[in-house]
């Protein structure tokens, strides 16, 4: 009896990116601490504007269990190392307590005993700021409105003059 091959990859529709990413984001932040990406994702939400640009999660440890069965009272709360700057490192210390409260409130539960600042520049995530073009010499806009100039629609040349620009203008000196 011959046997059938299962097909490598089944397509089962729309899905959304949470979905698909999630497998091996929780795995890199499984290896920082971090159970779930809520505390990462959440971070300028809980601790405020004050903090937002400042400071970041770096790393959750939890403290060894003794062997058996742990009670709920026996819980210990872990230590939340925060990547900061220099002057913000000393401002967390100072208010290290009311963070900690806001971080548990978040979580409805005491998960953090603990802030230990970390002085490195904190991880910014999020959509990288778009490169500033050169400014082109009339000679290049010339070129660049003539090369588009037989494009019969408007949207499709007011695109294709834009393209012409962005790499007509590269500031990197690629040309």
């Amino acid at each position: 009896m011959a046997r059938v091959k299962k097909p490598a990859f089944v397509y089962k529709g729309v899905r959304p990116l949470a979905d698909i990413i999630a497998v091996p984001l929780s795995a890199a932040c499984r290896k920082r601490g971090f159970a779930t990406l809520d505390l990462v994702a959440h971070w300028p939400d809980i601790v405020g504007p004050a903090y937002a640009e400042t400071t970041a999660p770096d790393q959750l440890t939890w403290p060894r269990r003794p062997k058996g069965l742990i009670d709920e009272e026996e819980h210990e709360p872990a230590v939340l190392t925060v990547r900061c700057s220099g002057a913000a490192a000393m401002r967390l210390t100072l208010e290290a307590p009311q963070l900690i409260e806001r971080i548990n409130t978040f979580f409805g539960y005491r998960l953090v005993g603990r802030l230990k600042p970390l002085q490195l520049p904190p991880v910014k995530v999020g959509p990288r700021p778009r490169p500033r073009l050169a400014q082109l010499s009339p000679e290049a806009e010339t070129k660049v409105r003539t090369l588009a100039a037989g494009i019969a629609d408007d949207g499709l040349k007011a695109a294709v003059e834009r393209l012409g620009r962005a790499v007509s203008g590269d500031s990197r000196g690629r040309r």
